[in-house]
C-alpha cells in the first residue's frame, strides 16, 4: 500500500510537470528508478519499503528545484502515527527502559528510532512548549467558571514533593481548557495569589465563579485578585471533612443526610436538610461546625442554571484527570526535577484535554457570564412585582432625600 501511493505520488508530480522542456526539448522531470531499501516502522510493523526517485532539474528563482514526498519524507523511519504514540506510553506509565522491549513484538525487532534518547529528546522538547504555553497571553479568553486545585507528587531528586497548582477554565462555548499549572509551595497563600496576579496580569479577566476545595490559601488570594468572583466549596471534599468528625457507626446515616443537602432542588430544601443534620448530630459539634461553616459557598451552585449543578459541585474535572498523573509518578518514583515534573504534568493535561467533554447546557454560560439571575436553577425571566415596587420606592425616597 505504502509502495503504491509513492508511485501514484511521483507520477502525479511528473504529469503536473510533463510540459517543462529544456533547451534541447527534452523533460526536465522525470522519473529516475528507486532509491535504496530503507526500513519503516508503521502501526503493524517494520516493513522494507523503496521509494521511487525523481530528477528534477527545474530551476526557479536560482534554487534547484527538488521532489519531496509528503508521504514518505526523506530520512524518515517511522509513521507519525508510531511517534505520535511514544509520548503517551511514557506519559502513562512506561519507563525509558522499557520501550524497546515493550514495542519489540509489536513492531519488530528493527523497529527504528525507539530508544531512551528519543524520549528524552521529547521531555526536553515538553519543557520548552511548557515555557512557552505559561507565558501566553489570556487577553483572547473568557472562563466563566474555573476549578481549582493543588496536587502534591514526589520528586525523585528532592525532599520537598512538588504541589502543582492547576486552573480548568470553561470557555463561553461550555468547552474545558487548561488555564494554569504552576508550582506552588504546600498550596500557600502567596502561592496562588502569585497564580492569580500573572494570570490578571496577561489579561485573564475574573470569572463568574470558583470551584475548589477548602484549602484556605487560595480563597484568600481570590478575594484580593478576583473580589466579585464568587465561592462553590467542593461537596466531595466536603463530605469527607465532615464524616471523619464522625464515629464510622454513625457515617452512613451522615452520608445519606449529607446526599440529600446536595441532591436538593432548591435551596430552601436544601437548607432544611441542614438544619435536620444538625439536630441528628447535635451531639458532634465539630462535624455540624464542619457542614454549616460553609454553607453559603456550599450552595452557591443553586444561583446557577441547574443544567451545570454537577459540573460545579465538585473538582472532578481535575481530581479524575490527576489520576493518570499520580500513576505516572507512582510507576517512576516521581519525576527527577521540579521543572520535569511541571512539563510532564502540563502535557498529560494537555493529552487529556482533548477528550474532555462540554458542560451540559453550554448555551446558558453566556448568560451566566452576562448576568442573567438563576434561582434554584431556574432563569428568572421577569422579577416579581413586589420586589419591582419595592425598589422603585427606595430609588423615589433616596432623590427625595438628595433633592
Amino acid at each position: 500500500m505504502i509502495a503504491a501511493a509513492l508511485r501514484v505520488e511521483v507520477e502525479d508530480y511528473v504529469d503536473r510537470h510533463r510540459d517543462d522542456r529544456g533547451p534541447d526539448g527534452r523533460a526536465l522531470v522525470v522519473r529516475n528508478g528507486q532509491a535504496r531499501p530503507r526500513l519503516l516502522t508503521v502501526g503493524s510493523g517494520t516493513v522494507e519499503v523503496r521509494a521511487p526517485r525523481v530528477n528534477d532539474k527545474r530551476v526557479v528563482d536560482g534554487q534547484r528545484q527538488r521532489f519531496r514526498s509528503r508521504i514518505l519524507p526523506p530520512y524518515a523511519r517511522r509513521s507519525p502515527k508510531v511517534e505520535a504514540v511514544l509520548p503517551v506510553l511514557y506519559l502513562r506509565g512506561l519507563s525509558t527502559g522499557d520501550f524497546r522491549p515493550a514495542l519489540r513484538e509489536l513492531l519488530g525487532d528493527d523497529a527504528a528510532g525507539l530508544s531512551s534518547a528519543a524520549i528524552t529528546r521529547l521531555t526536553a522538547a515538553w519543557q520548552a512548549e511548557y515555557d512557552d504555553w505559561r507565558t501566553r497571553s489570556l487577553a483572547d479568553r473568557d472562563y466563566v467558571y474555573v476549578w481549582v486545585d493543588g496536587v502534591h507528587f514526589g520528586i525523585r531528586l528532592e525532599e520537598d514533593a512538588l504541589a502543582a497548582l492547576v486552573v480548568v477554565g470553561v470557555r463561553p462555548d461550555g468547552t474545558k481548557e487548561l488555564v494554569a499549572v504552576e508550582d506552588g509551595y504546600r498550596e500557600s497563600e502567596e502561592a496562588w495569589l502569585s497564580l492569580l496576579r500573572d494570570l490578571k496580569r496577561r489579561g485573564m479577566r475574573a470569572p463568574v465563579l470558583a470551584v475548589g476545595d477548602g484549602a484556605l490559601g487560595f480563597w484568600k488570594a481570590k478575594r484580593l485578585v478576583w473580589p466579585e468572583t464568587r465561592e462553590q466549596r467542593c461537596w466531595f471534599h466536603k463530605l469527607g471533612n465532615v464524616l471523619d468528625k464522625l464515629p464510622k457507626r454513625l457515617q452512613p446515616t451522615a452520608k445519606s443526610l449529607l446526599h440529600d443537602v446536595m441532591g436538593a432542588p432548591t435551596r430552601a430544601e436544601a437548607e432544611t436538610a441542614i438544619a435536620r443534620f444538625a439536630a441528628e448530630f447535635a451531639a458532634h459539634p465539630r462535624a455540624v461546625q464542619c457542614l454549616v461553616e460553609d454553607k453559603d459557598s456550599l450552595l452557591a451552585f443553586f444561583d446557577y442554571p441547574v443544567e451545570h449543578w454537577k459540573h460545579l459541585r465538585t473538582t472532578n474535572p481535575i481530581e479524575s484527570t490527576f489520576a493518570t498523573v499520580k500513576l505516572r509518578t507512582r510507576v517512576t518514583k516521581g519525576a527527577g526535577s521540579r521543572r520535569a515534573g511541571l512539563a510532564m504534568t502540563f502535557k498529560l493535561l494537555k493529552v487529556a484535554e482533548e477528550t474532555w467533554r462540554r458542560i451540559d447546557g453550554q448555551e446558558l454560560v453566556p448568560l451566566v457570564r452576562a448576568g442573567v439571575r438563576f434561582v434554584d436553577g431556574k432563569r428568572v425571566e421577569r422579577e416579581d412585582s413586589k420586589e419591582v415596587n419595592t425598589a422603585v420606592v427606595t430609588k423615589r425616597k433616596r432623590r427625595e432625600v438628595a433633592a
